[in-house]
């Protein structure tokens, strides 16, 4: 993290719910790309819960961990965790995927927790990556990819005039849509 940098806080929706997207450390980013749930619960600003373990999760704080080992710099752009300040609790994970292309492009990804799905979590996590996008000069537009049998996903970037532009194969995910946002 930068210090002193205002937009390293917490990153804050004005949606609802409010949530907080908090940065975790290296450490912890690390504890979660081993699964160890008790080692990052002693690092992480927030109590994590098994979710930030399960297969899924893991899979994305390993990319994470690999990535913060050959560039560092991106520790201020990648995956948080979407924290319900009212409720106490980290309900799933939220950001980028790096620091801004030479296009000016960011991509963005969200994933809820199933126990705390369809409550605008998902929602509330990209408007406050959209906020915080349109405060970096650096950043043109935001990209979402998304499996076009996530309908949930769809129908959220379409709320959000997201528009698609093609298609992309992830060795991962499979097929994917892809779809931009300008940033105003």
């Amino acid at each position: 993290m930068t210090p002193n940098n205002p937009l390293d806080k917490p990153w804050p929706s004005t949606a609802m719910p409010a949530v907080q997207l908090i940065q975790l450390n290296r450490a912890t980013i690390d504890a979660l790309a081993d699964e160890d749930l008790d080692l990052a619960n002693e690092q992480a600003t927030v109590e994590l819960s098994p979710y930030f373990v399960e297969p899924a999760s893991a899979r994305t704080w390993r990319y994470r961990s690999r990535q913060l080992a050959l560039t560092p710099e991106d520790a201020d752009w990648i995956t948080r965790v979407i924290y319900d300040p009212v409720r106490r609790l980290a309900v799933g994970q939220s950001g980028y995927h790096g620091a801004p292309d030479t296009r000016g492009m960011v991509e963005v990804g969200y994933a809820v927790d199933v126990a705390f799905r369809r409550r605008g979590y998902a929602r509330s996590a990209l408007t406050a990556l959209l906020a915080r996008a349109a405060l970096e000069p650096a950043v043109t537009v935001v990209r979402a990819t998304i499996s076009p049998g996530n309908l949930a996903s769809l129908a959220l970037v379409a709320q959000f005039g997201f528009v698609e532009v093609g298609e992309q194969w992830d060795d991962e995910d499979g097929l994917e849509t892809i779809f931009e946002l300008p940033v105003a």
